[in-house]
This record gives C-alpha cells, sequence and structure tokens, in this order.
C-alpha cells in the first residue's frame, strides 16, 4: 500500500463544494488503495473547519458527524512521532507556521510525497526535495 501525507486543504477541498479541485478529487480516490498520513493537528484543523461551517449555515451538525463518520472511514494514520527540532527548522526555513511544517516534517521523515493545495506548502516542499503528489 502506498502512502502520502495529506493535508487539511485537500480534505477542505472535499468538504466544500465551493472548493471542488482535481487534484483533491485523485486524493480522495487514491485512497482506495492508499494510506493518508496526517499530524495531529489535521484533526483539529477539519473539526474547526466543520463547525466554522456550521456557524455560517453551510451545514448542519448532523452533517458534520456524517462527514466525520465518513472521514473515519478513510484509510488515514495520524503520526504523532514528530521531531520538534525539525519541524522548528523547516518552520524558519520556509517561513511556515509550526502546524503547516509539521506536515512537511511527517512527509520527509516517512519518505512519502505530501498531497496539498497551499502553494506555500508546495513551494517549501519542493525546496525540501519532499515530492509533491501526482493526480
Amino acid at each position: 500500500m502506498t502512502r502520502f501525507v495529506l493535508d487539511t486543504s485537500i480534505t477542505a477541498a472535499w468538504l466544500l463544494p465551493d472548493e471542488d479541485h482535481d487534484l483533491a478529487l485523485a486524493v480522495q480516490e487514491s485512497l482506495l488503495t492508499s494510506q493518508a498520513i496526517v499530524p495531529p493537528i489535521w484533526w483539529f484543523e477539519i473539526c474547526n473547519l466543520l463547525v466554522m461551517c456550521e456557524r455560517r449555515k453551510r451545514h448542519t451538525p448532523a452533517i458534520t458527524q456524517t462527514i466525520l463518520d465518513a472521514l473515519y472511514d478513510h484509510p488515514i494514520l495520524v503520526d504523532d512521532d514528530i521531531d520538534p527540532a525539525d519541524m522548528l527548522r523547516l518552520s524558519r526555513a520556509h517561513g511556515l507556521t509550526v502546524y503547516d511544517a509539521s506536515y512537511l516534517e511527517i512527509a520527509r521523515r516517512n519518505a512519502v510525497p505530501l498531497a496539498t493545495l497551499d502553494r506555500r506548502l508546495a513551494q517549501a516542499a519542493m525546496a525540501e526535495t519532499i515530492p509533491l503528489f501526482a493526480s
């Protein structure tokens, strides 16, 4: 089974119809045969996105629960074996938040591609010779 790091921008594109993107759909389809790896912050980011959608009346708590249930069914591994020193180095070197650097750190350490729609994160990955998910 192939693996890759999944960031929140890709997941958001799955969850929000107006955020639809071809790469996000390709990543989602790849989960039929691949495993996604995420940092622990990913769940916080996803839950925050969902509750903000509720507050903006984009959907209901029942829809949020349906989305969470669907995400639980995906092969998503939370990697909490983060190297704080490397995460800080990546954050400093590329002007990223530590949260975004956590995705890079996991991709670098596991030698797997990064799936992202975030331009700055993608540029940092390329600078670190971390491959990007290709559809």
